[in-house]
């Protein structure tokens, strides 16, 4: 079989996709005041799912068939969900939401050898080079935590789940984007409430309009809407490409946090976010005689 050909990521929808999920840790920030950080991870990830099991059944769309495709979807729950949202939450609850948008977004740089091995995207020299610029201002904007707080350390964990569901994402290419993204956000969902139910007992909220508010961002905007644009992407463009859109997702995290939150950066943040935005205008320029293509996916 030839190398399938793929086309570069589309601007407008990574523009959404890396916005909506900026807006999510100033909606975590301020969902946290009222709720325990695993129950409304929780809650983010069941509603965004029965959100859009809903549009499945309402649009007859066809549900997976064949225990190794369940299984992929359910190592993809427990990575981009389980895994991540609970890292992702948990980072949240002391770290400043700049910040922990900064280190949970570390995908690009952590993609790249992977992409290489299992599906033969072989980044050109100058896309590696641009990538690892962006990466030098992530750990430059976040450096005043590094080492201070465990916070970090979950936000990092998050980002590499996060990078662990994009390429089993990929292995799902012959299964429906929004049924894979209902019934992920379900199973994985599932493990957060029996892990929030183990360590913080029944769950303890106040279902303020300010709570209402942030979930519904949460489900709707940053979890179901969000994911499926993602997936729709990595299906078609070069996950080397795709992930280096999202260094604008802790740009996004970082400004909405100064105007929602009053969480100002310092002038050290803001040189790192220069350095993000040289990485990302470098790696995704056009170069003459590039050709995008991979190995065939797997079924």
């Amino acid at each position: 079989m030839n190398a399938a050909v793929m086309t570069r990521p589309r601007p407008s929808r990574m523009l959404a996709i890396t916005a909506a999920w900026g807006g999510c840790f100033v909606a975590i920030r301020w969902g946290l005041r009222d709720s325990s950080y695993l129950w409304f991870a929780a809650m983010r990830s069941i509603a965004a799912g029965v959100i859009l099991l809903g549009v499945v059944y309402i649009q007859h769309r066809p549900h997976p068939q064949g225990l190794k495709t369940w299984t992929q979807i359910g190592a993809l729950a427990v990575f981009n969900v389980t895994i991540a949202f609970a890292a992702m939450f948990a980072s949240a609850v002391e770290l400043n939401a700049g910040v922990a948008s900064v280190l949970s977004n570390a995908q690009p740089i952590l993609i790249l050898i992977p992409a290489w091995l299992f599906f033969g995207e072989h980044p050109c020299r100058a896309a590696t080079i641009f990538t690892a610029v962006g990466f030098v201002g992530l750990a430059i904007t976040a450096s005043r935590s590094l080492g201070s707080s465990t916070d970090a350390i979950f936000a990092l964990l998050a980002a590499a789940a996060i990078t662990t569901g994009t390429l089993l994402a990929r292995q799902l290419n012959r299964v429906d984007i929004i049924v894979v993204s209902a019934w992920h956000l379900l199973i994985g969902g599932v493990g957060l409430v029996a892990i929030a139910a183990l360590r913080e007992g029944t769950p303890n909220i106040q279902w303020t309009p300010r709570f209402i508010g942030a979930l519904s961002f949460l489900a709707i905007i940053g979890t179901a809407g969000a994911f499926v644009l993602w997936f729709e992407e990595i299906r078609r463009a070069p996950l080397t490409s795709v992930a280096l859109w999202t260094f604008l997702t802790p740009v996004f995290g970082l400004t909405f946090s100064a105007i929602f939150l009053g969480e100002y950066p310092g002038g050290r943040e803001l040189g790192g976010i220069l350095l993000v935005l040289v990485g990302l205008a470098g790696g995704l320029a056009p170069r003459k005689n590039q050709s995008i293509s991979q190995r065939p996916l797997a079924g």
